[in-house]
């Protein structure tokens, strides 16, 4: 059998079988509190590849003086520039009720 440099405890590290963790979250408030994390950040991604995609659908219609294709550039950039202040609004709508609850939502303590 050969050496092992560092041996980790996955158990452990990732707090499954612990008092915390993947096993103990618990309450659905949790659960969201988890998720909503995660998906501000997906939503940041896919905001990113749609104003790509649409900025260079934009200028190669443009380039080649297709309009129909520079009009669904225009509309792939529209489309994610609402989606970026729908995604901005619902943050600080979530910070408002953090600060006049006083609930942790962002931040959930397990």
């Amino acid at each position: 059998m050969e050496k092992l440099l560092a041996t980790i405890d996955i158990g452990k590290e990732f707090k499954i079988n612990g008092e915390t963790g993947i096993g103990q979250i618990g309450t659905v408030g949790n659960i969201i509190s988890t998720l909503l994390q995660n998906i501000y950040v997906l939503a940041g991604i896919i905001l990113f590849v749609l104003l790509i995609v649409g900025g260079l659908s934009f200028i190669m219609g443009a380039g080649e003086e297709n309009p129909e294709k520079a009009k669904k550039g225009k509309q792939a950039i529209t489309a994610a520039l609402t989606g970026f202040v729908i995604i901005f609004c619902s943050y600080w709508i979530i910070r408002i009720i953090e600060i006049i609850t006083g609930m942790n939502i962002f931040n959930p303590n397990f």
